[in-house]
């Protein structure tokens, strides 16, 4: 195989990605380093030695009119291998001109990144325009490197993931798939196995700054990657999951009449929109917790983020650290209250609480204990719930794994879980009620091998205390954990299963059920499900979302919609968490669509107007005022001082207008309600109604012709 390219007259560095697409294009490649003139060179491949043919810089396009024909044939007949080589340009080694370059030589090589993008943009380094194909060269050139540096870097990455993973003990697998389906019918693959189907490259250790120089060798090769990745072609197992699936196969069963709870996750819209805003998820950054450690510039008053910071030149006190942080949290644990009444004078019965609910508080450094401080707050948001009746849950984050490999990661799981376990147990609920407030999480990562995993998480599982035991369930996911692989460890450790359906439909055994709702319906399949539920006498709940329109990747239909549109085919007493963007207003769809116990309160808001909250009182109009022509001026002066005040009538007298409304008062109980009309949903992408309209300013208008201001025509 032969390559022709263009390097420069000085030994020269070549890159890895030009040299690598050389032998993958099979033709011409232009390294050109600098602006210096290139000389064009023919290089010979041959299994044991790498002939150079160096020819002389290439003409013009005038002055290759002119060129003899034996002369401008000279550089196409170099390209035939069984054409001679001119004795004066051979060169028996190519390493003679690989040699690394002087430090002077190596920046001059280095490109500023106005110089990059100068070329991309069709310009050289002095900023003249290029020619139309030496633009196109100059810029597959810059793509083709930049490529090969984000290679390097990643190799480098993975080898550093790697060692560490090795340091801690952990074995590293051979073959990681990037699909999340491939190790449900997972193909070994050994590096012997493998066919090199062409040349690879082997990098110098002088590697500056992420350009790796390589060298022209017989039999040329690149170190090995940490981790081999099963490229599309070897994953044939590996099912369809874009567009070109197969159509899902859905049930047409509606749990109806329903008699089972909706609930939401975490937030209200219409609260979180209230003034003041009703939410639980007041968080703050780490640096404000270290810098509230300081005391107050004025600490007898209230503090300023402008008047009255901390002030950093006093000594610091974890304590006051603490006690901000705490603040937001018992701030969150108020609004509880007011949100399970909002939710039951609508039919809403099932919450999901707000892992933020206090900030940091299964932080390594910064956590805390929320007993006592925290104690007579949750209880009295138990009290509430306990007398509506509701349920509430938590589902702590992606972080809380703990089958996860490293020891750090499981041990902020632990404390993770503890610190959900202590805020549901301080809520004081009844016996049920305190069964049903579970914690969902999921299995996490897969690390390469499923079942090195499973054992991991059975393993931490043992080290957590039996109230966190109590409450703990399992939820299949979107990523690589189906309902057959949890299944199994859930009846074996006595852990409920959360079916999460629109996980189910992105992430699934196809050996055993297709996508849809209709299989994952099996009545065998849902029996097993209910068991682990009733074996710890927990009433089961169920997820449901569904993907936005037009997502078709599996990345893409992650994504939860806004509402969902319809009911899964789930018993009509379960308790179902609509899982979607739009909160209360999604289960408020559901309500109106299907007609369900309570959608008859429901009321369209009058958008940016809100009658439940105080206001107060507009400012009192200004009577307009008249312009008097310069002589009656005098006159009407001298007339108000003949006439008494209580005399001035009729037609040059100032009309009294209606004073406006008075302020408006709303008790706190009524506040953010919805008002004696309950109006309280809002359209799809209408949110914006939730918050009084903005001001417009209207700019003057330009008068046309024939309007005030135009010509005058007499």
């Amino acid at each position: 195989m032969i390559i022709a390219r263009y390097i420069r007259p000085r030994p020269a560095i070549v890159t890895a990605a030009s040299y690598l697409q050389s032998f993958r294009t099979g033709g011409l490649a232009y390294i050109t380093r600098s602006p210096r003139p290139a000389v064009p060179v023919c290089t010979t491949r041959r299994t044991s030695t790498t002939t150079i043919h160096t020819m002389a810089p290439r003409k013009s396009k005038a002055a290759a009119l002119d060129t003899p024909q034996s002369e401008s044939s000279a550089f196409s007949s170099t390209l035939d291998s069984s054409a001679p080589s001119p004795a004066r340009n051979l060169r028996r080694s190519g390493r003679n001109i690989l040699q690394p370059t002087s430090e002077r030589d190596r920046d001059h090589d280095k490109r500023s990144e106005e110089e990059v993008i100068g070329r991309m943009m069709g310009r050289d380094a002095n900023g003249h325009c290029l020619r139309e194909g030496k633009e196109q060269e100059e810029g597959v050139k810059m793509a083709i490197e930049g490529l090969a540096r984000m290679e390097r870097r990643l190799q480098r990455a993975t080898k550093r993931q790697k060692k560490q993973l090795e340091e801690d003990g952990i074995p590293v697998p051979s073959v990681v798939s990037r699909f999340p389906t491939a190790p449900y019918h997972h193909k070994s693959t050994n590096d012997e196995e493998r066919e090199v189907k062409e040349p690879m490259l082997t990098t110098h250790s002088n590697d500056v700054e992420g350009e790796a120089e390589i060298g022209v060798d017989d039999v040329v090769k690149m170190e090995p990657a940490a981790t081999n990745i099963i490229e599309p072609e070897d994953a044939q197992d590996a099912p369809e999951r874009g567009a070109a699936r197969p159509p899902a196969v859905n049930s047409s069963y509606l749990p109806l009449p329903w008699k089972g709870r909706l609930g939401y996750a975490c937030l209200n819209t219409y609260l979180r929109n209230a003034k003041p805003p009703i939410f639980s998820s007041r968080t703050c950054r780490m640096a404000s917790i270290v810098d509230h450690r300081h005391p107050l510039q004025y600490e007898d008053e209230p503090e300023h983020h402008l008047k009255n910071k901390p002030d950093k030149s006093k000594e610091p006190q974890d304590e006051l650290g603490h006690k901000f942080v705490q603040e937001l949290g018992l701030a969150n644990a108020r609004d509880i209250v007011k949100m399970l009444r909002w939710n039951d004078k609508y039919g809403i019965k099932f919450l999901r609480l707000s892992s933020e609910m206090f900030p940091f508080a299964s932080h390594p450094v910064h956590g805390y204990k929320l007993a006592p401080f925290a104690s007579k707050v949750l209880a009295e948001a138990g009290r509430v719930a306990a007398e509506l009746g509701h349920r509430l849950t938590t589902h702590p984050g992606q972080f809380t794994q703990l089958g996860s490999p490293r020891k750090e990661v499981v041990e902020s799981a632990i404390r993770d879980l503890e610190y959900h376990d202590e805020l549901l147990s301080l809520l004081e609920l009844p016996e049920q009620q305190n069964r049903d407030a579970v914690m969902i999480i999921h299995m996490g990562g897969q690390f390469g091998d499923k079942a090195a995993t499973l054992e991991r998480f059975k393993k931490n599982y043992a080290r957590l205390s039996q109230s966190c035991k109590n409450r703990l369930v399992l939820e299949n996911d979107d990523v690589g954990w189906t309902v057959h692989d949890l299944l199994p460890v859930c009846e074996e450790l006595n852990i409920p299963l959360v079916l999460d359906y629109h996980h189910h439909n992105i992430c699934f055994d196809p050996a055993h059920l297709r996508e849809g709702t209709l299989d994952i319906s099996d009545p065998q399949l849902q029996e097993r499900i209910t068991n682990t539920w009733k074996r710890k006498g927990i009433k089961q709940k169920m997820h449901y979302s569904e993907p936005c329109d037009g997502a078709v990747t599996p990345r893409d239909r992650r994504k939860h919609r806004p509402r969902v549109m319809t009911l899964p085919p789930c018993p009509p007493d379960m308790d179902l968490m609509i899982e979607a963007k739009d909160k209360e207003q999604a289960v408020f769809e559901l309500m109106r669509t299907f007609k369900l116990p309570g959608f008859e309160k429901i009321n369209d808001m009058v958008p940016y107007d809100r009658d439940d909250e105080n206001r107060p009182a507009p400012p009192q109009p200004k009577a307009p005022k008249k312009k008097k022509a310069a002589g009656k001026r005098k006159r009407a002066a001298a007339d108000e001082e003949a006439v008494e005040p209580e005399e001035v009538v009729g037609a040059g007298a100032v009309e009294v207008i209606d004073a406006p409304e008075g302020p408006k008062e709303v008790s706190e109980e009524e506040r953010a309600m919805g008002g004696p009309f309950n109006r309280v949903y809002w359209p799809l992408g209408c949110e914006e109604w939730l918050k009084p309209k903005k001001r417009e300013v209207k700019k003057g208008k330009v008068p046309e012709e024939g309007e005030d201001g135009g010509e005058f025509v007499g």
